[in-house]
């Protein structure tokens, strides 16, 4: 697969320049040295805040910092003792609390050599501070470099983005509460512009920008043009002619389509349970940045527990998570089994070759003689430490696969998937919605909020009676009703006009008979109880509209869209514009007030059954929100309005 405007490429070769001290002409803009650079250390320590650690844990692990020559990473904020004879690497946000503990470092001769990288522009006046600290200290020469690296976002794949790993002051509450001030919406939206911009500056980019009009994302996108046209005026401080962007421009031919939106666009999708890999695991468990928290059982998640329980990290690097994120769960689990299977009779094969060599013993001359004749071990296994890796994979999955299990049983979602599959598709009835959330076993009071609200949402006329019925019996499972006045609110605003709907796809999922490997007593994974569903492939209204802007359609929805292009010296005719109809191979969704892994599924389906010109799609958002934190905003707003 092509590179170009994959976005972990360039910020891990970013990072690696900045830990290893090269000087970087791609991604950064240098402020200039205070001092003469150094020679290159042998071994250095690394000094991050928590949106620098943000950055760089989902991409380096900590053998590679080792192997990076990062001996030891620490937090800027934490107690740190002195070591005069080494160098630090600090990579931090340029903020008045952090630049003073930076100061203070420098007058106490902390360490030997400092390599300040800022992840956002630094302020001139802090600029300055840092300057008269290193003169007070009488330290100048060891303030090798100061770079500003445009690093303001969380890289999570190759086609995945975040703004902020918690985005409470961009939140989806925040732009929408009705509490905000003209002042505060504008920091927000330089925030949100701040953090796209060192997106294309990483990606060494200038694309073509459409947005919907009267919302945040309007805003957002009028912002980022200006920026954009501003830093290309300026040919001193011009951050894409870089040499990056030169070869980025010999393999790409044709710029990418930004495509802002704003997560009222559709509030159903966020709030649906998910029956995919990836998105059941962010739905229910504890997953950010790329790792997993899982507890003992269903029980302790429920509970506020002592325990932390077990961490696994998620990467790119594990290919079954790769191969299988985006697939329904069922299919999930028989994979696992059938990854169990095999490795037992790999496992079965080594020990009964073993036998033939006459190393059963368990010793380190065994294993020597078992690598020194790897010949006769080939049909069972390239080597012992394959193995090992494949079991540790093995068992990463099956413990993620069984907590899944747990979770869908005792709260039923396999029956909430399928019932919201059928509102979204208008398909169900008002007397199996009732008998659902009239039910004590079947879920947990969110569960059947979120139901409710996605039925409001879906359905064009709910009467008041409706309402009245739905509410006393959602009120009787115990649900906080402040998420559905918003809801009622957002809907009375989005009926202005029939274009504002969002348009749901597909037809419901269908019942197939579950895979009978999963219903052998001898499975790893008890299914009994829980539905296989063969989930017909539609499109979300975040798709429709990529589908619509990529390839140009005459839709509805996208008509009004504006368009922004800051390398022209003026705006398009709209005339001219409508009868170009080239296509857009290359595309970079971003979705104000947080998105979720169902649209990023949903986008990767739809580029994955792309006929033609092959398509490359970029997912990203402010945050990437559960059902739970973005019912907890909604409560929030709620309480605002009632």
């Amino acid at each position: 697969m092509s590179t170009t405007h994959l976005i972990t490429f360039p910020i891990i070769a970013t990072l690696k320049k900045m830990l290893t001290l090269q000087s970087s002409t791609s991604t950064t803009k240098a402020n200039g040295p205070l001092g003469t650079a150094a020679p290159e250390p042998s071994w250095k320590i690394l000094v991050y805040d928590d949106a620098g650690k943000d950055i760089i844990s989902p991409l380096l692990s900590v053998r590679e910092l080792r192997d990076l020559g990062v001996t030891l990473h620490l937090n800027l904020m934490s107690e740190r003792d002195s070591i005069s004879d080494v160098s630090a690497v600090y990579f931090t946000m340029p903020v008045l609390e952090h630049v003073k503990r930076i100061c203070e470092d420098i007058r106490k001769q902390t360490y030997d050599m400092y390599y300040l990288n800022f992840i956002s522009p630094i302020p001139r006046e802090l600029l300055e501070m840092i300057a008269s600290a290193a003169v007070e200290a009488n330290c100048v020469q060891q303030i090798a470099k100061v770079f500003d690296q445009y690093g303001n976002l969380i890289s999570l794949d190759d086609d995945l983005f975040v703004l902020k790993k918690k985005a409470n002051e961009i939140s989806y509450f925040a732009l929408n509460s009705n509490e905000v001030k003209d002042t505060q919406m504008d920091s927000m939206i330089d925030a949100i512009v701040d953090g796209l911009f060192s997106v294309f500056v990483t990606l060494s980019v200038i694309p073509i920008i459409r947005a919907p009009r009267n919302n945040a994302a309007e805003l957002v996108a009028e912002r980022l043009d200006k920026r954009i046209r501003d830093n290309l005026r300026d040919p001193r401080n011009n951050l894409f002619t870089s040499d990056a962007s030169l070869q980025q421009s010999q393999f790409s031919f044709q710029r990418p389509l930004l495509i802002i939106l704003d997560r009222n666009l559709d509030v159903a999708t966020p709030l649906h349970h998910p029956w995919t890999y990836q998105a059941l695991v962010h739905d229910v468990l504890d997953y950010q940045l790329n790792c997993v928290t899982v507890q003992d059982s269903a029980k302790d998640a429920t509970q506020k527990s002592r325990h932390k329980g077990k961490s696994f990290d998620l990467s790119s690097r594990d290919k079954f998570w790769n191969a299988q994120k985006g697939s329904p769960f069922p299919t999930v689990a028989e994979a696992v089994q059938e990854e169990l299977e095999n490795y037992k009779n790999s496992e079965e094969d080594v020990k009964r070759l073993k036998h033939e060599m006459g190393l059963d013993a368990e010793t380190d001359e065994t294993v020597y003689l078992l690598s020194d004749n790897t010949v006769k071990l080939t049909s069972a296994m390239t080597s012992l430490p394959e193995l090992l890796e494949r079991k540790s994979n093995i068992n990463l999955h099956t413990n993620l696969a069984t907590a899944l299990l747990e979770r869908i049983k005792a709260r039923r979602l396999d029956i909430f998937f399928e019932m919201e599959e059928k509102l979204m598709a208008r398909r169900s009835t008002d007397e199996s919605l009732v008998e659902l959330l009239s039910d004590p076993l079947a879920g947990n009071p969110e569960d059947k909020m979120r139901l409710f609200l996605i039925y409001y949402v879906c359905t064009p006329h709910v009467t008041d009676a409706q309402v009245k019925q739905f509410t006393e019996l959602l009120e009787k499972s115990g649900c906080d009703m402040a998420p559905f006045h918003h809801i009622r609110r957002w809907k009375t605003f989005s009926k202005t006009s029939p274009v504002q709907q969002p348009q749901y796809g597909g037809g419901g999922p269908v019942a197939v008979q579950m895979f009978s490997k999963l219903m052998n007593q001898g499975s790893q994974f008890v299914m009994e109880g829980v539905k296989n569903f063969a989930v017909k492939k539609h499109d979300l209204p975040i798709t429709r509209i990529v589908d619509g802007l990529m390839e140009r359609k005459s839709l509805t929805e996208v008509e009004e869209y504006r368009y922004f292009d800051p390398k022209a010296i003026r705006a398009p005719d709209p005339a001219t514009l409508a009868k170009n109809r080239q296509s857009y191979p290359d595309a970079i969704v971003f979705m104000v007030g947080g998105g979720c892994f169902m649209e990023y599924q949903n986008l990767v389906d739809y580029k994955n059954r792309s006929t033609g010109t092959a398509k490359r799609i970029t997912y990203g958002c402010t945050e990437l929100l559960n059902a739970e934190s973005f019912l907890h905003q909604l409560t929030m707003l709620g309480k605002q309005t009632h």
